[in-house]
């Protein structure tokens, strides 16, 4: 089980290893790496697939975790991206995973080559929001997590009824309040980084489910139109997490970006043939 000391944390991280171009998943908040098994099953053959365990989630998380922002986490992909020796990369983060791929390719544009950002925005998290995360949290550190409440957040990020959720409800159970609260506060105390992405000159592709309710598409229309020479691609019937409940879609969204990336497969630097 690989672990990365980086940056003054142990990074779990998985590397589907091979010379191919890197590909690097982020996932989303109370996600972990393994939500991206569809995109590295699809992928793997052709591609280096890694993803990580993001500060406090997963098998990174410990029982005690400072206060972070998505800066922080962005520097964490940096080391974690040095100490695996990609030079460059396409990074893809879903809704979380994207607050910090942004901010990497703001703080260090040279290790980025692409960006793929699912299910996420440039904005701050909406205000009204607060006020309802601090109930979920202090109902769920007081008394374990409510079967109600996991229902809600599963419908949310997976859409109702979903296969996928009765694996990611236990997964939750196992959350600490110091996980939970740490994680919380970097979701809410955000900066709004619109008017920063014009600064952005990569390569980018936005995919969206049309029907999330947690980042509404709007939001993401409004940071692709910002983004330069960007593509939006709108997932049918998805809500949040989309590359997990409509992978088929996803993944083809992903590989068309790819292939206008002229992406070598001998190397792990993507985007270097000429």
């Amino acid at each position: 089980m690989p672990f990365a000391k980086v940056n003054n944390q142990r990074i779990h991280y998985e590397d589907s290893g091979g010379s191919g171009p890197a590909l690097v998943f982020s996932h989303g908040l109370l996600m972990d790496a393994t939500m991206f098994d569809p995109q590295v099953e699809y992928f793997r053959q052709h591609y280096r697939c890694v993803c990580w365990d993001e500060r406090g989630h997963g098998q990174t998380a410990t029982d005690r975790i400072a206060p972070f922002s998505y800066y922080d986490s962005a520097n964490d992909l940096a080391a974690l991206m040095q100490h695996l020796g990609i030079k460059r990369a396409v990074f893809a983060g879903m809704s979380q995973g994207g607050y910090l791929s942004l901010r990497l390719a703001l703080t260090h544009p040279e290790l980025v080559r692409g960006l793929i950002l699912i299910d996420t925005q440039a904005q701050q998290e909406d205000p009204s929001k607060t006020p309802g995360y601090k109930q979920m949290i202090d109902i769920w550190t007081a008394q374990g997590l409510p079967d109600a409440i996991a229902d809600t957040i599963a419908d949310i990020i997976l859409g109702a009824g979903a296969p996928q959720a009765a694996v990611w409800k236990a997964k939750w159970r196992t959350w600490t309040p110091n996980k939970l609260l740490a994680s919380f506060q970097a979701l809410v105390n955000r900066d709004d980084i619109s008017a920063k992405l014009a600064d952005i000159r990569i390569p980018a592709l936005v995919i969206h489910g049309d029907a999330d309710i947690a980042i509404t598409l709007d939001r993401a229309v409004d940071m692709q139109k910002r983004l330069a020479g960007s593509r939006l691609d709108i997932i049918a019937g998805a809500g949040h997490a989309s590359n997990l409940t409509h992978a088929a879609s996803v993944n083809a969204a992903i590989e068309r970006f790819l292939q206008t990336l002229q992406v070598d497969p001998n190397s792990n630097h993507p985007g270097d043939k000429s």
